[in-house]
């Protein structure tokens, strides 16, 4: 990747257009971006950065911040232009971020869209060609390109110095997250993620597995009762997960069966002899009651022969009133005819008298030929009327016809008032629904700018209170890090005091290793003649090197304290400076203004659209209202037309209808009263015939009925009807004739049967004793039967049951393997196995292998810019209680001793996060796709450098302009300026900063 030229227009201290020619800075290789302070150094990064991936850096994208320039002049607009060359395409990328401009017309400012741009060079044509407008598709083309993410970008060529210097300072968990984002590890820690799910799936399938196991167990401890061996070998205790439970299981099972097959046997045994014992019983019962039935077989037919002898009589009389009721029935056809001719009669009578009320008094008495020559007269009368009661339904259609007429022109007056009134009113409310939805939608920009004022506030409402708990936090670790280095000055004191009494008795302590004939250490004599002695109180090695180590804790309990105090002072300076210096209660009540004001306004806002639908819905009530009042004028005109040709028809209908009433109401009237008259005389004929015919036939049924009495042997016929007896009386009459007969005839065999006889000669049969002895072995062989088929059933049971959780135990083996070679794989990769000896988890294990790489990419740098003196190294020891594997050590050339990088000077510690900083930009674009990077930034820390350290570093910074590499340094230190000519300086002014080109030939 090359940059070649960067244009700024009103972006963050750039008030008007601002050009960077990349390329005639890069031609010298190593260029210096300085200014003052404050006069946007690190904007000039900002808009590469912004430009590549339409963001900053995340450390200068804080809440409340904006991108636009505070000096821009209103028109103005916030663009950014980036030239550049990557994967052998040249490329142009134009941005602007949201911003606000003044209306086009009225006052105020309405909030514009961030837009962004992509235009590739092509070389044939000699032109630009649009690629695409869309933040998406640029982002992903660019970040294909790259093959690197903004947070690697920003790690990789603009090199932040100081974030390095932090990496070097920080522990283990710190430089995972930052090696993390720049390598995105994020597939390893899915992975062990993904092997701890499945050990939880796999755990709860094992459990779930054994719970079954368990509950198959629950049941056969059930269907195996509470038996002495089940008491002897209860339920196995172990818990779901644990192992050997399934092996337990089954023993206990088989233990359960053998016990049930015993109780099965003596089941068997003891329902034999149940069954012998009732056998006998039944045989005795039953004999006891054949002959209690044969005892009372005989007393009940001795009884039942004395009662029908008593009855005997009536049985006589009965058959004698049979014999005569059989003699009046010859009568009775006579007798029913001569009943059934006088009701007619009655009837014939009743219904003369009834039509003779109806009719006129003088023809009361009239005979049935009159009469029937009335009625047919007035039927000729009734036919002629239906010529007239056409007309008149024709004219009351018309009277309907006319009164819906009037009702039409009532509704079409009524709409035509109704829509004259809504359309007078149709302007003023046409207006008063645009008002609405102008101010909806002043209202919704209104809140799209709150919202943008809102976030930002909250952001530093967040940041004021973090800074002030930080603050609290800091106290603390200061009054913590005195109390640490009064500890560490004590014992450094006591461990030098040590070492120096150590020393005046040193001849003492090497006067004790001398032996007879042995040359001294010191010189070198095999003769001792006076050898010094340990005076009292002598400090010895040990006690030298217990002191030495108490300092030495207490100098490292001080480095972590330093660390601390260093770490929440600079969390607590982010958040200062995040937040300012407003207290938290006044910040607070601006938020909540802020999100009042922004409430009312998406408030009103809301209401954009029922605004806009009312106005639809009353346009369309406009249209219909005109096309109504259109309708209801023409129906007005048709119905004067229709109304006179209905007033003439009705005319001559009205003359024809008064000739055919005569009198009546209507037509219809008329025609009710011939109709009545004419069935009354109708009726009055057929009454009087009736009545005829019905009195000659009375006159003959008394005559036969006389003769049929006569010849049946009565008197009368009155005796004749009074001694019939109807067919269903005759029958019960002879059917208890025939039962006393046949009950008598019973009684009588029933007495000449001899075992009957002999039964009754015998005592009482014992029934109820013997039943009692019988149902006693009935219910002792039940309950053996019951016992057996109860030990038959837990047999079946605990059968099933068995096979059932040999299954469960069968199919719970390959579940249960499983889950210890995934636990093991878990464990393996989270860092928590006793395999893992170094308790490294997945993702950190990749970590440090990146980090070795990096320190070794690092060294290569560092000991050209030390002289040769520092080396890096990766450590995988583990501090304290926390995992290995992300340790940064320095080794000294020197000293020959490996120590924490914290431990560097300021100078050291610049020039190794810079080595630090170029090895990671070097793995980091091999780990991206080995995308070459033309053009690296480093920003600032060169102020600490001694002028051979900068000399070395220069060098090295130097060396990284081989292959047509350029490299700028942001820095503010005068000497640089010196050494390094090419130059881009930042000016600072009122009006706002601005760019020149200094050392190319193109200065301005």
């Amino acid at each position: 990747m090359r940059l070649h030229r960067l244009r700024v227009t009103a972006f963050g201290p750039f008030g008007s257009t601002e050009e960077v020619d990349f390329d005639a800075l890069s031609a010298a290789g190593l260029f210096l971006l300085h200014g003052p302070t404050g006069a946007g150094k690190t904007s000039v990064l900002d808009a590469v950065c912004y430009a590549l991936y339409g963001a900053v850096p995340g450390a200068r994208q804080g809440p409340g911040t904006t991108l636009r320039s505070d000096h821009a002049a209103p028109g103005t607009v916030t663009e950014v232009l980036l030239e550049l060359t990557v994967g052998g395409r040249r490329l142009e990328i134009r941005r602007t971020p949201p911003q606000q401009r003044p209306k086009k017309r009225g006052g105020g400012h309405i909030t514009e869209r961030a837009t962004s741009e992509l235009r590739e060079y092509d070389a044939e044509l000699g032109e630009w060609q649009g690629l695409s407008r869309s933040h998406q598709e640029i982002g992903e083309e660019i970040g294909q390109l790259l093959g690197m993410s903004r947070e690697q970008f920003c790690q990789v060529v603009l090199l932040p110095q100081g974030e390095f210097a932090k990496f070097l300072r920080s522990d283990a968990e710190a430089r995972g997250k930052l090696l993390g984002r720049l390598f995105d590890t994020r597939r390893f820690a899915a992975v062990e993620e993904h092997l701890s799910e499945l050990r939880k799936a796999a755990e709860r399938e094992v459990k779930a597995g054994d719970e079954r196991l368990l509950a198959v167990a629950q049941r056969i401890a059930q269907a195996a009762g509470a038996s002495a061996d089940v008491r002897d070998w209860p339920l196995p205790a172990a818990k779901p997960g644990e192992p050997g439970l399934a092996e337990a299981v089954l023993q206990w099972a088989a233990v359960a069966r053998s016990g049930a097959r015993e109780r099965l046997d003596i089941a068997e045994i003891a329902v034999r002899a149940a069954e012998s014992r009732a056998a006998a019983a039944r045989r005795t019962a039953e004999q006891a009651r054949e002959l209690a039935a044969l005892q009372q077989r005989y007393a009940e037919a001795r009884l039942r022969a004395e009662e029908l002898a008593a009855a005997r009589p009536e049985q006589d009389a009965l058959r004698g009133r049979l014999e005569v009721a059989r003699k009046a029935e010859r009568v009775s056809p006579a007798l029913s005819l001569r009943d059934q001719a006088e009701r007619d009669h009655r009837t014939a009578a009743a219904a003369r008298e009834r039509s003779r009320a109806q009719l006129p008094p003088a023809l009361a008495d009239a005979g049935a030929e009159q009469l029937a020559a009335l009625e047919r007269r007035m039927r000729y009368d009734l036919g002629a009327l239906d010529s007239a009661r056409r007309a008149e339904r024709r004219s009351a259609e018309i009277d309907a016809e006319r009164a819906a007429l009037e009702r039409q022109a009532r509704a079409d007056e009524d709409v035509l008032a109704e829509s004259a009134g809504w359309l007078a009113d149709w302007e003023r409310t046409r207006l008063a629904h645009q008002g609405r939805i102008d101010a909806a939608h002043e209202a919704a920009a209104r809140a799209e700018h709150l919202a943008g004022q809102l976030e930002p506030a909250v952001h530093r409402l967040e940041a004021a209170r973090e800074r002030d708990a930080l603050a609290a936090r800091l106290a603390a670790a200061d009054e913590q890090l005195r109390a640490t280095r009064e500890r560490a000055n004590a014992a450094h004191e006591q461990w030098l005091a040590l070492r120096e009494e150590r020393l005046r008795g040193i001849a003492a302590e090497l006067a004790a290793g001398l032996r007879d004939g042995e040359a001294c250490t010191v010189c070198g004599s095999p003769e001792h003649p006076a050898p010094a002695r340990a005076a009292t109180g002598q400090v010895d090695r040990a006690t030298e090197e217990a002191a030495q180590q108490a300092y030495q804790r207490a100098d490292e309990a001080r480095g972590h304290a330093e660390r601390a105090v260093a770490l929440v002072r600079e969390q607590h300076a982010a958040a200062k400076a995040a937040a300012g210096t407003a207290d938290v209660a006044e910040l607070a009540d601006s938020v909540q203004e802020l999100r009042r004001r922004h409430a009312e306004a998406h408030e009103v806002a809301a209401g954009l659209h029922a605004a806009r639908e009312a106005l639809v819905t009353d346009e369309r009530e406009h249209e219909r209202r005109l096309a109504d009042q259109r309708t209801a004028q023409q129906n007005t005109a048709a119905r004067t037309a229709r109304r006179e040709a209905l007033d003439q028809e009705q005319a001559a209908l009205a003359q024809e209808l008064s000739q055919a009433r005569a009198g009546a109401a209507s037509v219809a009237e008329q025609a009710v009263l011939l109709e009545r008259r004419t069935a009354i005389l109708a009726e009055a004929v057929e009454t009087v015939r009736a009545v005829e015919a019905c009195a000659e036939r009375l006159k003959d049924a008394d005559g036969r009925l006389s003769e049929a009495a006569f010849r049946a042997g009565f008197e009368t016929p009155a005796a004749a009807s009074a001694a019939l007896i109807d067919e269903r009386g005759q029958r019960e009459i002879q059917q208890h004739i025939d039962a006393w007969q046949r009950q008598e005839a019973a009684v009588a065999d029933r007495l000449a049967e001899p075992e009957t006889v002999a039964a009754g000669k015998l005592p009482p049969a014992r029934t109820e004793e013997l039943e009692a002895a019988y149902a006693k072995a009935e219910r002792v062989l039940r309950e053996a039967a019951s016992a057996l088929a109860a030990a038959r059933v837990r047999c079946e049971d605990l059968r099933a049951l068995s096979g059932q959780a040999v299954r469960e135990t069968s199919a719970l083996g390959p579940v249960r393997e499983r889950y210890n070679r995934v636990a093991r794989l878990a464990g393996l990769t989270a860092g928590t196995s006793a395999d893992n000896v170094r308790k490294m988890r997945l993702e950190s294990y990749v970590l440090a292998a990146r980090l070795e790489q990096v320190a070794a990419a690092a060294t290569a740098r560092l000991q050209h810019m030390s002289g040769g003196r520092y080396t890096l190294v990766h450590s995988a020891d583990r501090t304290g209680t926390k995992r290995s594997g992300l340790g940064l050590h320095v080794v000294d050339a020197w000293t020959g001793r490996e120590r924490d990088t914290a431990t560097l000077s300021g100078g050291e510690t610049f020039f190794a996060s810079l080595a630090l900083a170029l090895g990671l930009a070097d793995v980091v674009t091999d780990e991206a796709g080995g995308t070459r990077l033309d053009t690296l930034f480093i920003d600032e820390g060169f102020g600490s450098l001694d002028e051979q350290t900068l000399d070395e570093v220069l060098d090295v910074l130097d060396s990284l302009r081989e292959r047509d590499r350029s490299v700028g340094i942001v820095s503010h230190v005068g000497d640089l300026r010196r050494r390094i000519p090419v130059q881009l300086e930042v000016v600072k002014a009122r009006t706002g900063s601005s760019v020149r080109l200094r050392g190319t030939g193109a200065e301005g």
